[in-house]
């Protein structure tokens, strides 16, 4: 299988990346800098330039005979919210996808990737309290989206994605809304080690908010499970089976890490020090991998502490 992916140098990118090759797959990877491309990837990887993904589409024979495309581009969500972030954060992602998709859809019909897995996140859900949500109602309708907006961009996002789906696209698509992702390369996790390791960490505004987790290793043997099974399709919840609230979260890690983690951060500070973004880290959602499990996929990490203690484990 050829496989193109955007965002190959990302945390979860190069994670993918590795993966894909070891079950023998070619993997070709669209970077805006090529040569920091090639020298961030492994030499087997194939490294075209995409220059400018916010303006226009890859170019066509990048993409012209591929199997499959994952999608993977977009500015880091965790920072202050000011105008110009806001602006990045949005345009990184729903005008990426737009060019992609543009892309793929410019290609002859026999010359289009079947399947597309394009990255999305929880933060489709806005906050939900200690609601379970998954990706469609006990009537069998998509769930609704909330109305904050960090969900406003994720409902842009999808929809840029899923215009490349059949019938008129005649592309299976998979929009993998990602919770928060277990690495000690980045994301959250990265972030709060140095507060728990020194022994004051401990929860977030009180700690009853969900944290919708999930270990690197499992968000990407799902989509590397969701590019060979065609019954995957539409939004599929990337996120442990076991969600647990942020108190919870904090106890587990302060027991990996055999530190004290009860010193309590208030809102407030979390606030005056991220602005608007606080409100996700301060709500967040209680998401299940509904789907992903009726599709048969099957956990490597269902439980939290011992994914922490294997994400620990590992050398950096």
């Amino acid at each position: 299988m050829r496989v193109v992916v955007t965002g190959a140098t990302g945390m979860i990118g190069r994670s993918l990346v590795s993966t894909l090759l070891a079950r023998g797959e070619e993997v070709v990877a669209l970077s805006r800098d090529a040569g920091r491309g090639r020298r961030a990837l492994d030499d087997r990887v194939e490294v075209r330039a995409w220059a400018n993904p916010l303006a226009e589409p890859p170019p066509s024979d990048a993409l012209a005979g591929a199997d499959a495309v994952v999608h993977l581009i977009g500015e880091p969500v965790a920072q202050r919210w000011t105008d110009e972030a806001k602006e990045a954060i949005r345009d990184s992602r729903v005008a990426s996808t737009r060019y992609l998709v543009q892309g793929l859809l410019g290609l002859a019909p026999d010359k289009r990737p079947s399947v597309l897995v394009s990255q999305s996140a929880t933060g489709y859900y806005g906050p939900r309290g200690s609601e379970p949500v998954n990706e469609f109602t006990s009537a069998g309708e998509p769930t609704p989206a909330g109305d904050d907006f960090l969900a406003g961009v994720v409902v842009a996002w999808e929809r840029e994605a899923l215009a490349a789906a059949f019938p008129d696209g005649g592309i299976r698509v998979i929009v993998t809304r990602t919770g928060v992702v277990l690495s000690p390369e980045g994301g959250a996790l990265a972030k709060m080690l140095p507060f728990f390791r020194l022994g004051i960490g401990g929860p977030v505004a009180g700690g009853r908010q969900y944290v919708p987790w999930v270990h690197l290793d499992d968000v990407v043997g799902a989509m590397a499970f969701c590019l060979g099974n065609h019954d995957a399709t539409g939004p599929v919840n990337l996120t442990a089976p076991t969600p647990a609230t942020n108190a919870e979260l904090s106890r587990a890690l302060g027991r990996v890490l055999k530190r004290p983690a009860f010193l309590p951060v208030p809102a407030l500070a979390l606030k005056a020090l991220y602005g608007e973004m606080a409100q996700i880290v301060v709500t967040g959602q209680r998401a299940v991998p509904a789907r992903l499990e009726e599709l048969g996929y099957h956990f490597r990490y269902p439980e939290l502490e011992p994914a922490l203690r294997d994400v620990l484990d590992r050398p950096g």
